[in-house]
């Protein structure tokens, strides 16, 4: 019995010596933890004497408790003092100005795409999509462009096997349509397309926006009055354009166009190559071979189809001479837009 006073006693001066929770911990160890002095009481209580027994433990308990109460109280005291510190050292000042925060925009290309497409759907044309892994009878053959015709080294194709392609143009989208639709067709199909080339003015992978329209009596002056309408909705409406006779093996008769140069404003520089034209886009009636491939009667119907690549316009547009700088990432050029 006199251990256990002794116990408490000693209990009692060590306490009024912690100053933190470190010491804390430590006196508890000390008292309650697996090799503590309260746990050896207990573990001698079958050495006392019967007869004393009984208010050995009783009084062993009554320790125990007093001295974990006290351990419990001082833990919480400390921890509600270490959060008043915290609270007092971090505390916000909600008077002071914000962090501004940057938001991100739509990149360039993504603007004029969006441009473009809402253009052609105020026009009542329709969007859709297809493959950019394509068999190569949609995207040749079915094109009226055959293994050995010649036009197909213009395109620098990305082969996958021998059927299968990278789509070199988004042209095979339209077939894969006139297969599934009958006229009026009204549509055009933007994507990524992929050829083997990459400088200044190219790279491998591209974006393009195809159009097709067919009916029974579409003529060259709808494409000429569609195509002019469209740029100078996308350009403004003093933009001069320009049709030159071209050649491509889907479209006859084809034809390029070709817009005012918007650097020189017509006046000839390097740019233009001192012509004062720029080219835009491609274009031409659908040859009836590839109505043909598509199970449409050319006699019955007709229609024009058109081209364009999405970094070209949009470097014409905003004036960019590189279209490496689309996809660099560089946050100096994208935040310009």
């Amino acid at each position: 019995m006199d251990e256990l006073l002794g116990l408490k006693e000693s209990f009692r001066a060590e306490v009024a010596s912690v100053q933190n929770l470190a010491d804390l911990q430590n006196l508890k160890n000390r008292y309650s933890g697996k090799k503590g002095l309260l746990t050896l009481q207990l573990k001698s209580l079958s050495s006392v004497p019967p007869d004393q027994r009984p208010q050995y433990g009783k009084t062993l308990n009554e320790i125990r408790e007093d001295i974990e109460g006290r351990i419990r109280d001082l833990e919480l005291s400390f921890k509600e003092a270490e959060k008043e510190r915290r609270l007092l050292a971090e505390k916000i000042d909600i008077s002071l100005p914000g962090r501004p925060s940057h938001f991100g925009t739509a990149h360039p290309l993504t603007q004029v795409l969006a441009e473009i497409k809402a253009i052609f759907v105020s026009m009542g044309f329709s969007i859709e999509e297809g493959p950019e892994v394509e068999l190569d009878h949609y995207n040749f053959e079915a094109l009226n462009i055959p293994k050995d015709h010649p036009a197909r080294d213009m395109q620098d194709t990305f082969y996958v096997s021998d059927d299968v392609v990278l789509r070199t143009h988004t042209s095979p989208v339209q077939v894969r349509v006139m297969e599934k639709q009958k006229p009026p067709l009204r549509i055009i199909v933007p994507g990524k397309v992929y050829r083997c080339d990459s400088d200044v003015t190219h790279t491998p992978m591209f974006h393009q926006v195809e159009g097709l329209m067919v009916d029974t009596d579409v003529s060259f002056s709808d494409l000429k009055g569609l195509l002019e309408l469209f740029i100078h909705n996308l350009f403004g409406k003093g933009t001069p354009v320009r049709f030159r006779p071209s050649y491509f093996p889907f479209t006859e008769p084809s034809a390029e166009v070709d817009i005012g140069c918007i650097f020189c404003a017509g006046k000839g520089c390097r740019i233009c190559k001192t012509t004062g034209w720029l080219e835009i886009l491609g274009s031409g009636m659908v040859n009836p071979r590839v109505f043909e491939m598509a199970g449409y009667d050319p006699e019955a119907y007709s229609g024009f189809a058109f081209g364009m690549g999405v970094e070209r316009i949009t470097m014409l547009k905003y004036g960019i001479d590189d279209l490496r700088l689309f996809f660099e990432n560089d946050l100096r050029f994208l935040r310009q837009f």
